[in-house]
């Protein structure tokens, strides 16, 4: 079998009209094992605008494992940042400058903040302090996590609670969603996209601000369908993100039909003689 030429496959993707995207899918890890996190970088880390070590996992795994996947992505210059429950329950407890910390000791890029299921006694500046103090950038979470979909009130208020959090230096915002993405957030109870809704997020922050957690194939390709191929998702496993990129280049059967995502036409028509035929 002859080698393929490197960089062909781009070459050829570029020839048949799919569109160059930057990297927009933040890779979820929740705990999978160190070679599977390795393997999953090598093999699209150039997809990964970050990997989230997701929840708690990489406070109660084994240390030596933890620092694998984060030299791993830090080798293939990915990002990493670690989810917001442990901000929570860290903030909640009166140990935040500890938990940020471990944070910076165990190589961490970023770490989320948020209000999911706990009342942050501190205010936007104060964690933004203590985080940049320590080298650490932060991205906010809005939304709760157990109080159901948004109404249109409840959006608006997260919009100002966002801005308030952009105006004290947080680098993005991320929009709720859990493991689910159903009965919470932009999602009803049949995990339903409320368009209208995640609209006004686009529209007050833009796309490179605002990310959408996307956790189930039907969150990923509706945001996909809505946005086009810029909008910024996360929560995606590191198994399914393949899978993401291919419907996010209109690669994929069922985004092949939406004009947002279908490549566009080739200038001229593909040559399909066979040059190597006699």
């Amino acid at each position: 079998m002859n080698a393929i030429p490197e960089d062909a496959a781009a070459a050829y993707l570029r020839r048949l009209g799919v569109a160059e995207v930057p990297r927009a899918t933040v890779a979820f890890d929740p705990g999978y094992d160190p070679a599977t996190v390795v393997a999953h970088i090598e093999q699209s880390g150039r997809f990964m605008p970050m990997l989230k070590l997701s929840m708690a996992t990489w406070l109660i795994a084994d240390e030596s494992a933890v620092q694998r996947k984060i030299a791993a992505a830090r080798a293939h210059d990915v990002p990493v940042v670690c989810g917001g429950g442990p901000f929570e329950i860290a903030a909640a407890q009166q140990v935040l400058p500890e938990y940020l910390d471990l944070c910076a000791a165990v190589g961490m890029t970023r770490i989320e903040a948020g209000e999911g299921f706990t009342d942050l006694v501190h205010d936007p500046g104060t964690v933004l302090d203590l985080a940049s103090a320590r080298g650490l950038e932060v991205q906010f979470e809005l939304g709760r996590k157990h109080d159901g979909p948004f109404d249109a009130a409840e959006a608006e208020e997260l919009v100002e609670k966002g801005r308030r959090w952009l105006g004290a230096g947080a680098a993005q915002l991320v929009v709720e969603a859990r493991e689910s993405a159903a009965g919470v957030g932009l999602f009803g109870t049949d995990g339903s996209l409320d368009v209208h809704l995640a609209d006004v997020f686009a529209d007050a922050f833009g796309l490179a601000t605002v990310v959408f957690e996307a956790p189930t194939k039907a969150s990923q390709f509706a945001m996909l369908d809505h946005f086009g191929h810029d909008v910024w998702l996360t929560n995606v496993r590191l198994e399914e993100l393949l899978r993401v990129e291919i419907y996010r280049r209109g690669l994929h059967s069922d985004s092949w039909s939406n004009e947002r995502l279908r490549p566009a036409a080739p200038a001229s028509p593909i040559d399909t003689t066979d040059s190597g035929r006699g």
